[in-house]
């Protein structure tokens, strides 16, 4: 019956919905440092199954084929694309580029729930204590801490993460080395926004080492990570997902049509 038609078409339009509102998340993250693409994966419901596969006729003769009916769609979850996003060369000595898997490590803030997180974004700033945070004086702090002295003169991070600064008399200190974090499976990780990632029992725990080590990348400073969102593949996405919800909306309105006429039929 078409009720049938009904529920499926109903539940490709929540599904597509869904996909429209991580389409328009995309773009609207398309100049966010270090912002990493999602994708929507579908899966189908359960069948009716309206004759099994292999039956038996009263000939004896065995069906090749059954009659399934489908009831519809649901989203069976949103996937990451962790692909290195391009380096911008800003020139600003707190702004690093990781050329690699790892993540960096921040202290939430408590009003975000505290605990640890990793991000991707490198635009790091100086708090009024002059820790190292992200995004903004206000920003977390990285981990392990690192505490630039107020008379540096100059800035210098390296490609394996130390971070050293010149003194007003023309020496060099080192004050700090940054930590990198990576997981078995990053697709895994939650976000919970600012640049932020939480671990999940999905990506598991993060696994720790210094830049240049593994897979975890080295570091360039002046540079920053662009978001990975590629707007022509997103806007070629929208229109194909804007058609599909137009099909189902076709498909309720056909399915009410058919209704309808039984309806009559009855009378």
């Amino acid at each position: 019956m078409a009720v049938l038609a009904l529920h499926s078409a109903s539940t490709g339009l929540n599904a597509l919905s869904t996909e429209l509102d991580v389409i328009a998340n995309n773009l609207a993250n398309v100049n966010t440092t270090g912002f990493k693409t999602q994708r929507v994966n579908f899966e189908d419901l359960i069948y009716q199954q309206k004759k099994q596969p292999g039956v038996e006729n009263a000939n004896g003769d065995h069906s090749p084929a059954g009659l399934q009916v489908g009831l519809g769609t649901q989203i069976s979850n949103t996937q990451y694309n962790f692909e290195l996003g391009s380096a911008v060369t800003t020139g600003r000595e707190l702004d690093v580029y990781i050329e690699g898997d790892g993540f960096f490590e921040v202290q939430i803030l408590s009003e975000q729930g505290g605990g640890v997180g990793y991000t991707r974004a490198g635009n790091f700033f100086t708090n009024r204590d002059g820790e190292l945070v992200l995004g903004n004086s206000q920003g977390p702090r990285v981990q392990p801490g690192i505490t630039i002295p107020d008379d540096a003169v100059n800035i210098s991070i390296s490609a394996d993460g130390t971070v050293a600064v010149t003194n007003p008399d023309g020496t060099n200190s080192d004050v700090g080395q940054l930590q990198l974090s990576t997981f078995v499976n990053k697709e895994g990780l939650k976000s919970i926004g600012g640049n932020i990632y939480v671990e999940s029992d999905a990506s598991g725990p993060p696994i720790q080492g210094n830049p240049g080590e593994g897979s975890f990348g080295t570091i360039l400073q002046g540079h920053l990570e662009n978001s990975n969102v590629d707007p022509v593949t997103e806007l070629v996405s929208l229109i194909k997902t804007q058609r599909a919800f137009e099909m189902n909306s076709q498909t309720i309105q056909a399915a009410d049509e058919v209704l309808q006429v039984v309806g009559n039929l009855r009378r």
